[in-house]
């Protein structure tokens, strides 16, 4: 494979030297299939040369490279020139690719066997497996609650008996004000959980839930932002279809707009949840719910193009991939998020706010005001509860004024 980069004999013979030479075309064959441009390719290829013929002169064995080698190495790189941006993330990328091929050996995590690490571990087992809750939702609990069992007990021993209102109020009240709302409700769901958790267990005897602070949740006090169909269907045609990118966010601004998906289902959406001879698509909601959506003849359409002619060749099953090597998936929501709001400002729309979610509130308002019942618009929104549609009726203006009974003494 490095033949197609380099042509000279004695470079050749000098990137296969060491322990890794063995490896370098497959490293490189890796890199290019992962979308790297030749340059970038040959540079990496170079370093990892570079590295091999190193950890010869060392004596360090191919077993024996791991991230500690790789600190000393850039020390010693770094004192004949200067380190360059993409020098860790190569070599990082090296003992992933020689972990896959069980080259050298993946390091063992460091297992937190203290009483609070303990008590958090079984916690999370509990999570997963007795309330089925996804990795997500672990990732939000598990530091509050580690947290809060830090603060209350430090280097005492930990008595879980001990734990009384006070403790929680003094948590709850110094950490409420540095958090936004929604971190807040968070905050004390994740407390009301792991309190349930404990007596459920035994380690407590009273229901220390419900002595947990409530965080205000003015649900229904403001109006959900949107935008009108026309600006909606402006910000489609602003997106240049001629281009990959372009292909792609139109698809994704599509998915938003007519389906009224979330951002992060759009981000973990793969090439098996579209299933073409039904016109329909799975989507993975909350809580781990699948629900089965019919493909708008638009929508179906840019996925096809999009598929066909503008997604990057690479291993993932994601159906939307970043543009610039390593091609792969979205990572997380933020992407989805920054594409939108780049997508608002060159349409040169100006909402109150430019997120994703935007679409989806447009979706519901504008087929409320097309005459569709809030049934049916829990229904495409796909609401667990019809409660949380109802904050969409605030917008039929129309329809409140002809059930509104007129003000004492105004006019009839």
């Amino acid at each position: 494979m490095t033949d197609q980069f380099f042509t000279n004999p004695g470079v050749l013979h000098r990137l296969h030297a060491g322990p890794l030479g063995s490896y370098v075309d497959s490293f490189a064959a890796r890199l290019s299939e992962q979308g790297y441009a030749k340059f970038t390719i040959k540079y990496r290829i170079r370093l990892i040369a570079v590295l091999s013929r190193w950890m010869h002169r060392q004596r360090i064995g191919i077993r024996d490279l791991d991230e500690q080698t790789t600190v000393k190495f850039l020390k010693y790189i770094g004192r004949k020139r200067r380190i360059q941006r993409g020098d860790m993330p190569t070599l990082r990328m090296l003992l992933e690719y020689l972990r896959q091929l069980d080259v050298i050996p993946t390091p063992v995590p460091e297992v937190d066997d203290s009483k609070i690490g303990c008590i958090v571990c079984d916690y999370a087992k509990y999570l997963l497996q007795e309330r089925g809750l996804s990795q997500a939702c672990l990732n939000n609990y598990l530091p509050v609650v580690r947290r809060f069992l830090e603060k209350r007990f430090g280097t005492q021993p930990v008595l879980l008996k001990e734990i009384d209102q006070t403790d929680i109020s003094h948590f709850v009240l110094r950490h409420v004000h540095n958090l936004s709302r929604g971190r807040a409700k968070l905050m004390v769901t994740a407390l009301r959980s792991f309190f349930r958790f404990l007596q459920l267990q035994g380690d407590i005897n009273t229901n220390l839930a419900a002595v947990v602070p409530t965080v205000a949740n003015w649900r229904f006090t403001t109006l959900p932002k949107w935008i009108p169909p026309e600006q909606v269907e402006h910000l489609l045609k602003s997106c240049d279809q001629s281009t990959i990118a372009g292909q792609r966010n139109y698809t994704i601004l599509l998915l938003l707009a007519r389906l009224g998906l979330r951002s992060g289902e759009i981000v973990t959406m793969t090439l098996d949840d579209i299933d073409w001879e039904a016109g329909e698509i799975i989507v993975g909601g909350k809580s781990r719910r699948q629900d089965r959506l019919p493909l708008p003849k638009d929508v179906g359409e840019a996925l096809a193009k999009y598929l066909r002619y503008g997604r990057p060749r690479c291993s993932t099953r994601q159906i939307f991939v970043r543009m610039r090597a390593p091609l792969h998936g979205f990572m997380n929501s933020s992407a989805i998020y920054s594409m939108v709001r780049r997508s608002f400002d060159r349409a040169g729309i100006h909402p109150a706010q430019k997120g994703p979610h935007i679409l989806r509130h447009s979706l519901a308002t504008n087929m409320l005001r097309r005459g569709a019942s809030l049934g049916e618009i829990s229904e495409i929104l796909r609401h667990q509860s019809i409660c949380t549609t109802q904050i969409y009726a605030k917008v039929d203006l129309e329809a409140l004024r002809k059930i509104a009974q007129s003000w004492p003494g105004g006019e009839k």
